[in-house]
């Protein structure tokens, strides 16, 4: 199975993205799977220029000659697409969704577009509440969830309260992170032997780490800390 990871963050491999992203990744590769890393940020890749030439010129071709060519390949051999990106804005960062917008040609219509594919979305917040990635999943879920089309979502690792974990385990408090880290490597698991990630360990990535309130209060002081310094 091939699995293609474009990490939209522009902290790549030192963020909060990647703490869940790359034990998940990690353990696909475990489980046999051949994966390939990318970051956004040192991709030169422009937006779509949005004239279909892909489409009804020269098909499956794009007219721009930038590292989306080297992307586009990758992704039409594909079987898994991770998407990983912070929330921004109520979405993905702006290189991940260029990059998003540019792999059309991958899906002209024909024989030669990819089949049974599937994507999954990983991403971090700082807010406690795990509703912040609603805008991300329904994007996600409008795109790959359409079995006739060729395309399944096989499910999301996502985890609020990204900055609250570094500071647990600065702190010491690091049993109920590491267990987040085990369910996000659970999950790279279950997707590559079974084709989906269940419900509980999806829910496991996402769990509270501590109240509501509590986060925000000391969420309030590290603010107060930082204008201080």
């Amino acid at each position: 199975m091939n699995v293609i990871a474009i990490n939209g963050s522009p902290h790549m491999g030192n963020g909060n993205t990647a703490s869940i992203l790359n034990p998940f990744l990690e353990e696909t590769k475990e489980a046999g799977a051949n994966v390939e890393l990318f970051y956004a940020a040192k991709l030169k890749i422009g937006p779509c220029n949005g004239d279909m030439s892909c489409w009804f010129v020269n098909p499956g071709i794009c007219a721009q000659n930038d590292d989306m060519q080297l992307l586009l390949p990758k992704i039409k051999e594909a079987d898994v697409i991770v998407w990983a990106s912070p929330v921004y804005y109520s979405g993905i960062t702006g290189p991940l969704k260029t990059i998003m917008d540019r792999q059309l040609p991958v899906y002209t219509i024909g024989e030669e577009r990819p089949r049974n594919q599937k994507a999954v979305l990983v991403s971090t917040c700082g807010d406690w509440d795990v509703s912040m990635f609603d805008p991300l999943l329904a994007q996600m879920k409008a795109i790959y969830n359409n079995p006739e089309g060729g395309f399944e979502f096989a499910g999301a690792l996502l985890r609020p309260m990204a900055d609250g974990m570094k500071e647990m385990i600065k702190a010491g408090e690091t049993g109920l992170v590491e267990g987040v880290f085990r369910a996000a490597q659970e999950a790279g698991h279950q997707l590559i032997i079974n084709g989906q990630i269940s419900e509980d360990t999806q829910k496991a990535i996402s769990k509270p780490l501590m109240p509501r309130d509590a986060y925000y209060r000391a969420a309030q002081a590290m603010l107060e800390q930082m204008k201080k310094a």
